[in-house]
C-alpha cells in the first residue's frame, strides 16, 4: 500500500459525473476490501429494507418499491468497502507498532490497515497499546470518571454513524453520570441551520420530503457538491428535471455532477449524454449568500409593489407570519455596488434568478457546509428562509428549506437527546422514566472541548465514533490537549488519527459496524437511524463479525453504564445490552413522535416523523408564527494579497476518512496538499500552477500555517481558494465561530499564499 504525496497529476475538471466510472470505482473499491462473493452479498443488502443502512451520507431512501436492486452510490460502496474490509487490526498489529510510529503515519494508512479486534490500553507511561478485557477497560473508566473532581471535567462526544439506540443509552448515561457535556459533530456542520430554523420555524430539520423535493417548480442549491457528499440526490434531482423543475446552482467552485448527471440506473446515463442538471450556475463569491438573498427579497417585494399580489402570498405572511412590516421596511432599499462586491455577482444575474423565483409556484432551497460555516451562518440561512416564506413556499408539495446532511444519523442523534443543551421538557421525560434528575445547566459543544482543551482543565475524553483530533479546528492545540487530558477513550470500527493522539492513559475499544451482524442473548438485533428528511427506519447488519470481542456500541454503553452508574436511578442497563427492542420501547416514552416505535419501525420504509411546518404550516415559535427576521449583511473585506479560503472534501473522502488521493471530478490525482486557486489571482500574486507555497490563515492577529502545499489554478470564484481538510483545519482558530451557532468557521478563512 502506496501513500503518495509528490506532486499530484492534474487535469481540467470534469464537466459530468457519475456513470460508468463510479460504478468501476465502487467495484473496485469493494473486491480490493472484501473480495468478489463479499462485495456481491454485501451491496446488494445495501440501502434495501431488509438490509443496513448506508454509513456515509444521511441521503433518504426511496419508497421500498422504488428502490433500485443497486440502491447505492459510489460514496457510499467506498464507505461500505472501507468498513466491511477483511483486514484486520490485531494484537500482533500493535505490538509491531509503537503509538509513535503510527502517529507518523496518514490518516489514509491509517485507515487501510483493517478492522479493530479487541480492546486495546495504553497504560501510562506506555509506548504501545496493550489487549485488555472489556471488563478492565470499563473498570478503567470508571475509576477517571469517579475520580474527578466534577463530572464537567469529562466530555462525551458523539459521531454521527452512531445508531439512534446508542445514541439515547450514551446521553442517558453521561446525565445519570451527572453532566451535560455532550459534544457531537452536528456542532461542526448543521448547527447554524438548527439554529436559524428553530428560531424561525420552530423546528430545525428540513422541512422537504424524496416526493416533494421532486415536485418543485425551482431547485435552488447552495454551497453544496452532492456529486460527491450526496450522489443519490442527484437521481431525484433528474427526476425533478423531467417534472419540469429548474435548478440553479449557487457556489464558489463548478462542480460536475451540477452541470450534468450520468446516471448509472437507465442506459441514458451509461452509453448517452446524461441529464443537464443546472439550468444557470452563480458562481458566488465565499460568504455572499447573505447579500444575496437579502437582493432576491428586495427585488421579490419591489416587484409585488409594482404588481400587488402577483409575488408574495399574502394570505400565508398575514395568517402564518410575524415581521412582515419590518422586513419590508428593511429592503425599501439596496445598495447595489455592495451587493455586487459581498457577492461577486453581477446585477442583472441577480435578478434573473429573482425573476424565476418569481415564475415559480414551488420553491425548494437546499444547502449544506457552504452556507452553515460562516461566521454569519445562522443570518445566511435565516435570510433563505424569509425568502421561502415570502412566497409561502413551506409546508405544501415542491416546496421548503432542505439543508442536506452528512452523516448518516447525525440528525438521528440530536433528536435522542445528543446535545448540550437538551430543552426542559426533555429533561423532564427523562427524569420522570428512569427516576433520577438530569442535570440542568447547559454542557460543552465541540468548541467548548477544544476551548477546555487549550486550557488544560478537561481530563476525560470520550468519542462515541468519529476522529475528534482531526474533525476540530486549531489542530494542535487539540492534540495538546488530548494529550495532557488523563484518559481518552475511544470507541472505533477502525484506526484514526485520535488514537494516536492519547492522554497518560488511553483506550480503543473496538465496535460493530452497520455491516455486522449483532446476536445477543435475546437474539439477532437491529438498530434504527433518522435521515435528512426525517424518516426513521431499521438497519440490520448481516456479516459475520470482526471478531468475538467486537460489541455493538448499545452493549458498549450499557456495559460501561452498570460498571459506572449502576446505582442511579431504575435504569436496566443489563437488559438494555442485549435487547434493542427494549431500549425502543423506552425512547417511545420519551421522545416526541416515537409513539409505538417498535411497531412502526418495522413498517416497509419506516415512519416518518412529524414536521409541524411541513405537514400542517403550524410553528412552535413565541407566537405560534413563522418569523421574517432582519439580519444585516456582513460583507467579508479582505485585505491586499489575500484571499478567502474553503476548506472542501475530495472524491475519496468522507469527513475525516480518506479513501484515496484523487479527487477525479476535479481533475486532481495523486495528492491532497493542493490549493485550487483562480487563474487570475496567481497572476497577481506571482505564482504559478506546481509551485509549493505554505498557507497562512489570519485571525485575530495570529497567523497559522499549513506547509508544502500545491498551488493548482483552478476556475473557482476570484478571489477565493479551496483545499481539503482535514488537512487544512490547522489553519481554522478555535474562537472564529459562526454567530449564535457557534459552529467552527471553515468556509471564509483570510489567507495568504507564501512560496517556499
Amino acid at each position: 500500500m502506496v501513500d503518495p504525496e509528490a506532486q499530484p497529476q492534474v487535469h481540467p475538471p470534469k464537466t459530468w459525473a457519475t456513470g460508468v466510472p463510479a460504478i468501476a470505482s465502487s467495484f473496485k473499491q469493494g473486491l480490493e476490501q472484501m473480495g468478489a462473493a463479499r462485495t456481491a452479498r454485501t451491496f446488494l443488502k445495501l440501502n434495501q429494507d431488509k438490509g443496513f443502512d448506508c454509513p456515509s451520507c444521511a441521503w433518504p431512501d426511496p419508497d421500498p418499491e422504488d428502490r433500485h436492486t443497486a440502491e447505492f452510490c459510489e460514496s457510499g460502496a467506498k464507505a461500505v468497502a472501507w468498513e466491511a474490509t477483511t483486514r484486520r487490526v490485531d494484537r500482533a498489529f500493535f505490538a509491531r507498532h509503537p503509538i509513535a510510529a503510527l502517529h507518523a503515519q496518514s490518516e489514509w494508512w491509517l485507515g487501510q490497515q483493517g478492522r479493530l479486534t479487541e480492546p486495546m490500553y495504553k497504560p501510562e507511561g506506555g509506548t504501545h497499546y496493550e489487549p485488555v478485557s472489556w471488563d478492565e477497560a470499563n473498570a478503567i473508566i470508571t475509576r477517571h470518571l469517579r475520580a474527578l473532581p466534577s463530572p464537567d471535567d469529562a466530555a462525551f462526544y458523539t459521531s454521527g454513524r452512531t445508531s439512534n439506540e446508542a445514541a439515547f443509552l450514551y446521553q442517558l448515561m453521561v446525565r445519570a453520570y451527572g453532566t451535560n457535556n455532550l459534544p457531537d459533530c452536528s456542532n461542526m456542520c448543521h448547527e447554524s441551520s438548527g439554529h436559524a430554523m428553530s428560531e424561525q420555524i420552530g423546528i430545525g430539520k428540513g422541512a422537504v420530503t424524496l416526493n416533494s423535493l421532486e415536485q418543485a417548480e425551482l431547485i435552488v442549491i447552495c454551497g453544496q457538491n452532492p456529486g460527491t457528499n450526496a450522489p443519490r440526490m442527484l437521481t431525484h434531482l433528474e427526476n425533478a428535471k423531467k417534472n419540469g423543475a429548474t435548478i440553479v446552482a449557487v457556489n464558489p467552485l463548478p462542480e460536475a455532477a451540477l452541470i450534468r448527471f450520468r446516471n448509472p440506473q437507465n442506459v441514458k446515463g451509461i452509453l448517452g449524454t446524461g441529464t443537464a442538471i443546472a439550468d444557470e450556475f452563480l458562481q458566488i463569491r465565499l460568504g455572499g449568500d447573505h447579500a444575496l438573498f437579502r437582493a432576491l427579497a428586495h427585488l421579490l417585494l419591489q416587484a409585488e409593489d409594482a404588481n400587488p399580489g402577483s409575488v408574495v402570498d399574502h394570505d400565508f405572511v398575514q395568517e402564518r407570519t410575524t415581521g412582515y412590516a419590518a422586513y419590508k421596511a428593511s429592503l425599501a432599499t439596496l445598495d447595489w455596488e455592495e451587493t455586487e462586491r459581498a457577492t461577486g455577482l453581477a446585477r442583472e444575474d441577480i435578478e434573473s434568478l429573482a425573476e424565476r423565483f418569481m415564475a415559480s409556484r414551488a420553491t425548494v432551497v437546499c444547502w449544506a457546509m457552504g452556507l452553515t460555516q460562516h461566521q454569519h451562518a445562522v443570518a445566511t440561512i435565516q435570510e433563505v428562509v424569509n425568502v421561502l416564506l415570502l412566497q409561502g413556499n413551506i409546508g405544501k408539495p415542491g416546496a421548503g428549506p432542505c439543508p442536506v446532511r452528512g452523516h448518516s444519523n447525525v440528525q438521528g442523534d440530536r433528536t435522542m437527546g445528543i446535545w448540550e443543551q437538551m430543552p426542559p421538557e426533555f429533561l423532564d421525560k427523562l427524569a420522570k422514566e428512569f427516576a433520577f434528575v438530569p442535570p440542568r445547566e447547559h454542557g460543552l459543544d465541540a468548541v467548548g472541548v477544544v476551548r477546555r482543551l487549550r486550557e488544560r482543565s478537561l481530563r476525560v475524553f470520550v468519542g462515541m465514533g468519529g476522529n475528534f483530533a482531526m474533525a476540530t479546528p486549531d489542530t494542535p492545540v487539540v492534540h495538546e490537549g488530548l494529550a495532557a487530558c488523563d484518559l481518552t477513550v475511544h470507541v472505533s470500527t477502525k484506526l484514526n488519527r485520535s488514537h494516536t493522539v492519547t492522554g497518560r492513559e488511553a483506550l480503543i475499544l473496538p465496535a460493530l459496524g452497520r455491516t455486522d451482524r449483532d446476536e445477543t442473548p435475546r437474539g439477532l438485533q437491529a438498530v434504527s437511524v433518522e435521515d435528512s428528511q426525517s424518516q426513521v427506519h431499521l438497519s440490520a447488519g448481516s456479516l459475520t463479525p470482526p471478531s468475538e470481542h467486537c460489541h455493538s456500541e448499545v452493549r458498549i454503553v450499557a456495559d460501561l453504564a452498570r460498571a459506572l452508574v449502576p446505582d442511579v436511578g431504575q435504569i436496566p442497563w443489563a437488559t438494555f445490552a442485549e435487547d434493542n427492542d427494549a431500549v425502543r420501547d423506552r425512547i417511545a416514552d420519551v421522545v416526541k413522535g416515537f409513539e409505538d416505535f417498535n411497531t412502526r419501525v418495522r413498517e416497509p420504509g419506516g415512519f416518518l416523523l412529524p414536521h409541524k411546518p411541513r405537514d400542517s404550516r403550524e410553528f412552535d415559535t413565541k407566537d405560534g408564527r413563522a418569523q421574517l427576521v432582519v439580519n444585516p449583511v456582513q460583507v467579508l473585506e479582505v485585505p491586499e494579497g489575500r484571499l478567502l479560503l474553503q476548506t472542501i472534501r475530495s472524491h475519496d473522502q468522507f469527513n475525516t476518512t480518506v479513501y484515496g488521493h484523487d479527487d477525479r471530478y476535479r481533475g486532481v490525482h495523486g495528492g491532497r496538499r493542493v490549493v485550487l486557486v483562480n487563474p487570475t489571482d496567481l497572476h497577481r500574486m506571482g505564482l504559478h500552477q506546481g509551485d509549493l507555497v505554505t498557507i497562512v490563515s489570519e485571525y485575530d492577529g495570529t497567523e497559522r500555517r499549513a506547509e508544502q502545499f500545491r498551488v493548482i489554478a483552478y476556475p473557482t470564484a476570484p478571489g477565493c481558494a479551496a483545499a481539503y481538510y482535514p488537512e487544512t483545519n490547522v489553519l481554522m482558530a478555535t474562537d472564529h465561530v459562526a454567530e449564535k451557532s457557534n459552529t467552527p468557521v471553515a468556509k471564509s478563512l483570510v489567507i495568504r499564499l507564501e512560496k517556499e
